[in-house]
């Protein structure tokens, strides 16, 4: 019988941390929109830019609780870090393009910190898993 390898107790806890973080985030950017705008750096919004921010933030609540979901089985937090972890490259990407103009400059640049850091963190978990 073949066995299975046993889950990095690091990348595990570092997995759970993101999708803990995600949840907390999702959240934040749902219930209380404008401040959270501001905290990543942010201008003030329109009615539009606020719904566009909740679609965001319903998309880390779920990607959270999906990777928190999968806790205890290696395969399914495996695919759920890796979702993740594109998502914040993807982050990296579509802010670093925001960084150009001098309105969204801020957000941007921290955009492109944060997404990257986090997408590198999640392909180390995904590796280690």
């Amino acid at each position: 019988m073949r066995r299975r390898p046993k889950m990095d107790p690091k990348a595990r806890q570092l997995a759970l941390a993101i999708g803990a973080g995600r949840v907390a985030m999702g959240l934040t950017i749902l219930l209380a929109t404008r401040p959270a705008l501001r905290g990543m750096g942010f201008g003030t919004t329109d009615a539009s830019g606020e719904a566009l921010a909740k679609l965001g933030g319903g998309r880390d609540l779920a990607l959270g609780a999906m990777t928190l979901a999968a806790r205890d089985d290696r395969q399914a937090l495996r695919t759920a870090i890796l979702v993740s972890g594109a998502c914040d490259a993807a982050d990296a990407l579509s802010l670093g393009l925001s960084a150009g103009r001098p309105e969204t400059r801020q957000a941007g640049i921290g955009g492109v910190i944060a997404g990257s850091g986090a997408a590198a963190a999640c392909v180390w978990a995904w590796k280690r898993l």
